[in-house]
């Protein structure tokens, strides 16, 4: 999303990525028509997930790392680069920043998308992506790695605040004026990208006279508080005036990240459990992104689910406003949602807080939204929402890699000075 809007702000990126045939999951070709033709990208091999599974590692960031430092070894040796800028949630390979500080002297700044380190599986009971065993691995490299790497980082930035008082909690040599926070930007110029491809979405057909509501993303453990509150006021709603909802579907759409044949549903047992079956539709599979814009622009109205960690940062609040269609998002009351739904005006917010009970808060969602359902587009502030765009995103990005180089720079130079006053 920034790729696009670097070069007006002073800055030419070079991007180490690894080959998608060494990626699992989805691949998404047609998403590399929002990267800019001029957009240089240098790609890596990684090893076989087939054979590394055999020895029970299958993280693209292990099997990717050896490759990306020798890539980048190779590019440093040829060329002069200001900064490494790690945006990526493979969060091991961020510690090649503290390789190319030592022998190249270059600033690394880190992005966390999401927590290194987290605590949130083993406070809540909740089973974790990939099971416990594998999960606790990763996590303790991640106790060992995380301060490593944040500890010589020139800054660091994070999509939500949570996220930012977490490691000033952990880490007490860390300063607020080391962090940053940047949520992802709102990509208009995605949706003029969806709206000009030939791609079409497959799950609902925008003209069969039925009135559909549409989620697109994730809906995992984290959300099936959400989830539960809202279902339980359209069964509410329902059983008021069964009539009105002849009409309706509501279509929960890549719900789950894992592969197809492990996926699971977590929103079909509850809509089943509460008599819903026939108006709730959930497919599991992961979708391309300009598919799930497609979605949200077919929609008659949008739902965001959000999370019961009230760090988290629902990035995908800024394509839904986008979209420009009745919207209703369910957040927990400290996420930065709140503020941006606020500012914009651009949907109907419902917000919790931790320790509510679902029935609490699926009433509110019953007066807020199903007493009177919006008809109409919101009266969205585009004037309040370009302070999110990508490109305003970009220019604060731009802004934090000016100061990083910068004070590289003094303290190299510093740093010279003495070894000559102590050599002399």
């Amino acid at each position: 999303m920034s790729l696009p809007h670097l070069a007006e702000f002073g800055w030419r990126a070079t991007v180490l990525a690894v080959s998608p045939e060494h990626v699992e999951g989805l691949r998404d070709p047609l998403l590399l028509e929002t990267v800019p033709s001029s957009t240089r990208v240098v790609r890596t091999p990684a090893l076989s997930a087939r054979r590394t599974r055999y020895f029970g590692v299958g993280n693209l960031a292990l099997r990717a790392f050896p490759f990306l430092k020798r890539e980048g070894d190779r590019l440093f040796s040829t060329e002069h680069f200001d900064l490494v800028f790690f945006s990526t949630t493979a969060f091991p390979v961020m510690a090649l920043g503290r390789h190319w500080l030592k022998r190249r002297r270059v600033p690394y700044v880190l992005d966390f998308q999401d927590p290194w380190f987290s605590e949130y599986f083993g406070s809540n009971g909740e089973t974790p992506p990939g099971g416990r065993f594998k999960y606790r691995m990763s996590q303790k490299l991640a106790q060992w790695l995380e301060p490593y790497v944040v500890k010589k980082a020139s800054h660091i930035i994070s999509v939500s605040p949570g996220y930012r008082e977490m490691l000033l909690k952990r880490y007490e040599w860390l300063g607020s004026e080391s962090f940053t926070v940047l949520p992802f930007g709102a990509a208009q110029g995605d949706f003029d990208c969806a709206r000009s491809s030939k791609v079409e979405q497959r799950f609902f057909d925008p003209s069969d006279g039925m009135t559909h509501w549409v989620y697109v993303g994730c809906a995992g453990t984290s959300m099936s508080f959400t989830a539960r509150a809202f279902l339980c006021a359209v069964a509410d709603a329902r059983r008021a005036d069964s009539a009105r909802w002849k009409n309706v579907r509501i279509h929960f759409i890549g719900t789950d990240y894992a592969p197809a044949e492990q996926a699971r549903k977590t929103i079909q047992p509850i809509a089943g459990e509460l008599g819903l079956s026939e108006i709730v539709e959930e497919v599991t599979d992961r979708i391309p992104y300009l598919q799930a814009l497609h979605c949200m622009l077919d929609a008659d109205a949008l739902i965001v689910l959000g999370s019961d960690d009230p760090t988290y940062t629902p990035s995908k609040i800024y394509p839904y406003i986008l979209a420009n269609k009745p919207l209703l998002v369910l957040a927990h009351k400290q996420s930065s949602a709140v503020d941006v739904l606020r500012a914009t005006n651009a949907g109907t917010m419902v917000t919790f807080a931790t320790g509510e009970s679902i029935s609490e808060v699926s009433q509110r969602i019953g007066s807020a939204w199903f007493a009177s359902v919006p008809a109409d587009r919101p009266m969205t502030d585009w004037t309040a929402m370009a302070r999110y765009s990508a490109r305003e995103m970009t220019r604060k990005l731009c802004a934090v890699f000016d100061v990083a180089v910068l004070t590289q720079r003094v303290t190299t130079s510093a740093n010279g000075q003495q070894r000559e006053s102590s050599h002399l």
